[in-house]
């Protein structure tokens, strides 16, 4: 079992290492390409941020474990809401205008609702993860355009985030570096990705057959918290500059792109239905913790400590009973 943690672990390493490295080229190449510093934030920043998550989703899916790869999309959902939001708060309140939060609250609270559809009807197959790619687009569409006439978002948060605790992830006017280096840090992150991926999967596979519990479990719980980690560290050095509008717009954006990225992406690569656990429970879980953090941050205007301690404190009890410790 020992072993079977540190292969776990080990999967971690390379998924957030290998992403780090995927991002630092990407960015470079595409200044390379003249894209703008804006647009590289909003797409390449923000999206391949997301990729340790999408590595251990697809992986997950392929090797015929879809509780651990939809699990992860909305345990890592319901982490970023409960956990890392609380976490957040207790730092510094977030505040941010009502009509942003209203459009990408109302994103994400959306993205679930059609998760949900797609579970009772079709499954999360080719069509869904098409839908959602489109989705996707359209909404980073929509955040360049209202970005570029100065009106801020989720999107534009979750890049300033990023960068603002990588400074080696931020984009430049002029580009720095050579192509040659740019392209070497994005094929070695996305073979450490990879590896990750197929590490990190095996061992909680492993670790499912040997606590007896189900792979949705494992892939709610220590999947889920483990690829949110680094969600975790920017959120957390956001809120410690003051910048809990950036906090909470970090949030709001990532919990956008697990859905609509990573379900869209695992929909066409792999296929399946959704696990009847998640479509049951998980997912009423995540709709109500959505919905709760909105209205939060709504009606008072911010979501101040008091609110984080009752979204960490629901994070603790939605742990004790996935994992089957505590039952109402």
């Amino acid at each position: 079992m020992t072993a079977t943690i540190l292969f776990l672990l080990l999967g971690f390493v390379l998924l957030v290492g290998g992403g780090e490295l995927l991002v630092r080229g990407a960015v470079r190449i595409a200044e390379r390409l003249g894209l703008s510093p804006m647009l590289i934030g909003l797409t390449i920043v923000g999206l391949g941020t997301s990729t340790p998550e999408l590595a251990a989703s697809v992986q997950a899916a392929l090797a015929g474990s879809p509780g651990i790869a939809l699990g992860n999309i909305v345990g890592s959902n319901i982490a970023n809401t409960l956990m890392i939001l609380g976490a957040a708060a207790l730092i510094a309140p977030a505040v941010m205008s009502h009509s942003v939060l209203w459009r990408d609250g109302m994103v994400g609270v959306g993205g679930v609702l059609l998760l949900m559809l797609a579970g009772q009807t079709i499954g999360l197959d080719r069509w869904a993860g098409a839908g959602f790619l489109v989705v996707l687009a359209a909404y980073l569409w929509l955040a360049f355009k209202q970005e570029a006439t100065g009106v801020h978002g989720a999107a534009g948060d979750r890049a300033l985030a990023v960068e603002g605790a990588d400074p080696a992830l931020l984009p430049h006017d002029e580009p720095s570096g050579s192509l040659w280096s740019a392209g070497g840090f994005f094929l070695v992150g996305m073979a450490l990705i990879v590896a990750g991926g197929v590490v990190l999967v095996d061992a909680a596979v492993d670790i499912a057959g040997r606590l007896g519990v189900s792979d949705t479990v494992i892939g709610l719980t220590i999947v889920a918290a483990g690829t949110s980690l680094p969600e975790l560290a920017t959120t957390i050095i956001a809120a410690i500059r003051k910048q809990g509008d950036i906090a909470l717009g970090n949030v709001l954006g990532s919990n956008i792109f697990n859905i609509f990225f990573i379900g869209g992406i695992t929909g066409l690569v792999a296929p399946g239905p959704i696990p009847g656990g998640i479509l049951q429970t998980d997912l009423w879980i995540l709709l109500a913790a959505a919905v709760a953090a909105i209205v939060f941050a709504y009606t008072g205007g911010r979501l101040g400590r008091r609110e984080g301690g009752v979204l960490l404190a629901s994070y603790v009890l939605f742990i004790l009973f996935t994992a089957g410790l505590l039952r109402f």
